[in-house]
């Protein structure tokens, strides 16, 4: 009978690692770094439970570093097969591990540099060195429709509205003469937004589900995402503050870019300078251009009126180097500052903060999922202080949730997409969400299906019926 293995994302968000096992292969669904509290970053620095020299294929719903962001290590461990990923997300794998690698090295050298920081460590994960025999086994596979991998396994993907390329995955599991369907729904975007397309239910008969919850136990904030950012600009712009936003390259860098261009067409805010601090956000945003297939009819018509790039402000600058990054220090002015990352846990934005936390004019912007134990999670919790390059900031600045800009489906959404199955999974597994999101999700689940669901748990190795 098939097995199937929860190495990550059980009883977290992030880590997210699938180990399917079926006639005699092994099949791993994404590699994702685990990130958030001490106990779950040192998960990243031990071997797998499995020996990936036994793997035989890697396939991925998407790019974000908490699916991918462990690959270099997996290949360093010994996996020598193929990592099918649709172009798109190639792409976008290329950019983020460059970068988390470029990332990795400096916040080790800082760590050598300060060894009383307790949120740095001074053996980085893996090296720009180790980038390159990942992007050498990333295989394209297509964006949607079906994709045989091997006798034994068969994919179908979907669009999961999540980022550019962004897939559930159908996998159909050959062994004996028996078919298994096991559906993937990786991370489930949301409906009704602006450029990418809403998540597609697959129309298939599954007999296990994996299912995020990273947002299970709760909506998004109601209102205009248009009119509370607009809102805060101004408010900011007018008490003389500037605005600092950590915010993933890849999905809510676009969007915020989206909205500010058009609050600026519209004359509902002042052209303040936007900064974006990441490079890599450039390139995503470039590569979102370039995959139209991934936009719905309301960025499409935006982009078609003849009004230029529809990500494009009106006082933009991108910053690439570290120095370039540092004269941002020197804008006493109104501006806005957009930076990786999107949880605080590292990166460019950790500067920013620093050096403008401590003034009431600003404002910060929390756009996503914060996980537990990253500093994103405390300032939305209300921290008085943040630990920062070893030393304790005040929190002055007003910090502000924008629910309405996650990239994951809110409860409500994620029962509409339930609902769009043809017929109740015979197992439902809920993932990637932390353990109240997920207890929550199987409760409506239960009364609002009746369905057979449980919580994943971390190592448990399943049988699929």
């Amino acid at each position: 009978m098939p097995k199937l293995t929860f190495l990550g994302a059980a009883g977290t968000v992030t880590g997210s690692k699938y180990l399917v096992e079926a006639a005699g292969k092994r099949l791993l669904i994404d590699c994702g770094i685990f990130q958030g509290t001490p106990e779950l970053t040192d998960r990243n620095y031990k071997p797998l439970s499995i020996d990936p020299k036994t793997f035989n294929y890697v396939v991925l719903t998407h790019a974000h570093l908490d699916h991918t962001g462990l690959l270099p290590r997996l290949v360093r461990q010994g996996y020598q097969g193929s990592i099918f990923a649709n172009p798109a997300t190639i792409e976008l794998i290329t950019l983020l591990l460059k970068d988390s690698a470029h990332l990795q090295e400096e916040d080790a050298r800082h760590a050598q540099n300060h060894p009383h920081d307790r949120h740095s460590d001074a053996d980085p994960l893996y090296t720009s060195n180790d980038i390159d025999p990942v992007l050498r086994a990333l295989k394209p596979m297509p964006r949607t429709g079906p994709f045989n991998i091997s006798p034994e396994f068969h994919i179908d993907s979907y669009d999961a509205g999540h980022i550019l390329g962004s897939s559930t995955l159908v996998l159909t599991i050959n062994e004996s003469g028996k078919k298994t369907v096991v559906v993937f729904s990786g991370d489930i975007g949301r409906y009704d937004q602006p450029i990418l397309n809403d998540p597609a239910t697959p129309p298939v008969n599954a007999d296990v589900l994996l299912c995020e919850s990273t947002y299970g136990d709760r909506e998004h904030e109601p209102g205009d995402p248009a009119e509370q950012l607009a809102a805060i600009v101004n408010r900011v712009a007018k008490r003389g503050g500037s605005i600092v936003i950590p915010a993933f390259a890849i999905g809510r860098t676009q969007t915020f870019m989206y909205y500010l261009r058009q609050l600026e067409n519209q004359q509902r805010i002042p052209r303040l300078p936007v900064y974006v601090d990441s490079p890599m956000a450039l390139s995503a945003t470039d590569l979102y251009l370039k995959y139209a297939q991934d936009h719905d009819l309301e960025f499409t018509r935006v982009d078609d009126n003849g009004k230029g790039d529809p990500l494009d402000v009106h006082q933009f600058h991108l910053t690439r180097t570290t120095d370039e990054s540092k004269q941002i220090n020197n804008v006493k002015t109104p501006c806005i500052i957009v930076s990786a990352s999107g949880m605080i846990t590292g990166g460019r934005v950790l500067h920013h903060l620093a050096q403008r936390l401590s003034d009431p004019r600003n404002a910060v912007i929390l756009a996503g999922f914060q996980a537990q134990g990253t500093r994103g999670r405390a300032l939305q919790e209300g921290a008085k202080t943040l630990r920062l390059f070893g030393q304790e900031v005040v929190v002055n600045a007003e910090i502000v949730s924008l629910g309405q800009f996650s990239a994951h489906a809110g409860k409500s959404e994620l029962l509409r997409w339930l609902a769009g199955l043809t017929a109740a999974p015979k197992q439902t597994y809920l993932v990637h969400g932390e353990p109240s999101a997920a207890q929550s999700l199987q409760s409506s689940i239960q009364e609002k299906f009746k369905w057979k669901v449980s919580v994943a748990r971390y190592l448990e190795t399943v049988d699929l019926p």
